[in-house]
């Protein structure tokens, strides 16, 4: 068999994040861009870049890819390649397929994030052997992906899994995606830092206040903050805590998933805090006799939970 390698990209809302993979499944080479929104051009360009980039710096045959895969944030047309909407980057009706394999000229493939996050770790880390898994991916949004009776759940037209967009108070904070109270508007790095925002605004100090000043903290930022006991950084938390909480008490009832899977910057950066505090309250949410058939666990492959399921996606 001729030596092949796969090139599979990560594209978040702050950053590109791509890796090429050998035939052993095994990352042989990594890069990382930061991605400015502006348009959908701009990210283009720089996963470009990056596929570029790694292309020269590792020295592999450019003859010798198989295929390209990426994810996006939000809602994909998986079967046309097409970036339907992303509530946290300049993307409508993006046909990233098209414009990849004209560039590249190999296969490409597109999935959403968190889809590919969790089919990562399903056929290779934290969710290996378990059929029916709920995964929440905690980023600069928040993000859900379902493996039920084994196969990765995308629902009518990719568009399943949504469920950092399930609203817990039609009241409550405004969320990218337009609506009041989503679980992203209060447990995500957006929703966590317009809260710290909002705090330091009413004249309260938090080591936060500059990190959050322009956009979304970095998830080391908050890990410092932590450990320093800042209290708006630890109410932030607590509140972010309180709604995943609640959301996995949700999903519990609705699913009976054997494993719930936490992933995503923050959890990498803090999960064993979030998982614990999860942990304090779901029981309040869910029914006692489906609870106690469920595992919550965090992300086994961290930053490379996507990639991984990326790698999935063009193995098929």
């Amino acid at each position: 068999m001729a030596e092949s390698y796969n090139i599979c990209l990560d594209v978040g809302g702050t950053k590109v994040l791509g890796a090429i993979f050998n035939q052993n499944r095994e990352i042989i080479f990594r890069l990382k861009k930061k991605s400015k929104s502006g348009s959908s051009q701009n990210i283009e360009e720089v996963i470009v870049s990056v596929v570029e980039e790694m292309i020269k710096e590792s020295g592999i045959d450019r003859k010798k890819i198989h295929a390209i895969a990426s994810c996006a944030p939000g809602v994909i047309d998986q079967d046309d390649g097409i970036v339907l909407f992303t509530p946290n980057l300049p993307m409508r009706d993006y046909d990233m397929k098209s414009a990849m394999e004209k560039r590249f000229g190999v296969p490409f493939f597109v999935g959403n994030d968190v889809n590919l996050g969790v089919l990562g770790e399903y056929k290779y880390g934290a969710g290996q052997g378990y059929r029916n898994i709920v995964g929440f991916f905690v980023g600069t949004g928040m993000g859900g992906g379902l493996i039920l009776n084994g196969e990765l759940y995308t629902g009518h037209k990719y568009k399943a899994a949504e469920y950092g967009h399930m609203i817990l108070d039609p009241e409550g904070p405004l969320c990218g995606c337009g609506q009041r109270g989503c679980l992203e508007a209060f447990s995500s790095k957006q929703g966590m830092s317009a809260y710290i925002r909002q705090q330091v605004g009413r004249g309260r100090e938090s080591l936060m206040a500059e990190a959050v000043q322009d956009g979304v903290f970095r998830s080391k930022k908050l890990k410092t903050a932590l450990k320093a006991k800042d209290r708006v950084a630890e109410e932030a938390v607590d509140r972010a805590c309180h709604y995943l909480a609640v959301a996995t008490g949700n999903m519990i009832n609705t699913f009976s998933p054997d494993l719930v899977l936490y992933g995503g910057g923050v959890i990498e950066a803090v999960g064993d805090l979030f998982l614990q505090k999860i942990l304090a309250e779901v029981d309040r949410y869910c029914m006692p006799q489906i609870r106690s058939t469920v595992e919550l666990k965090i992300a086994a492959l961290g930053d490379d939970s996507v990639l991984y399921g990326d790698l999935a996606m063009i193995e098929g």
